[in-house]
């Protein structure tokens, strides 16, 4: 049975929202533990006397990472390009940077766990930049 080029579009826009969704509440996650919990979420590679200024400096990086959950929330049902090639670069880096610490060894023992992540949320916003959207 062949599919309509519309149906097909309408597909890839329905699966682009749930990766949108997934990542939102990701990060979202993420920037709250950040937030809240700096110490308990850097288990492993934060120090039991962690400074009160690396503290303050990871729940920094909570900020940022609220903000793009809130930009996926609010664009994952008009699929935007530019938020999709945002997302890739994010995810790309930060699995890149996975990749490396899990080979070398200098990574924690949960990288591998972020690795699996990072890599599946890289390639679902690859496959998803490079399709054709018009949304």
């Amino acid at each position: 049975m062949c599919r309509s080029r519309l149906d097909l579009e309408r597909q890839h826009v329905g699966m682009v929202k749930y990766v949108l969704t997934a990542a939102a509440v990701y990060l979202g996650a993420v920037g709250l533990a950040l937030l809240l919990v700096p110490a308990q979420f850097g288990v492993g590679a934060v120090p039991d006397d962690a400074s009160p200024e690396l503290l303050a400096l990871m729940r920094l990086l909570g900020g940022p990472f609220l903000g793009i959950a809130v930009l996926d929330w609010m664009t994952r049902a008009v699929v935007i390009r530019p938020v999709l090639l945002a997302n890739l670069v994010g995810f790309g880096v930060v699995a890149g940077n996975d990749i490396v610490g899990v080979a070398t060894g200098d990574a924690r023992d949960l990288a591998k766990v972020f690795l699996v992540v990072h890599l599946a949320f890289t390639t679902a916003f690859a496959v998803a930049v490079s399709r054709r959207v018009r949304a």
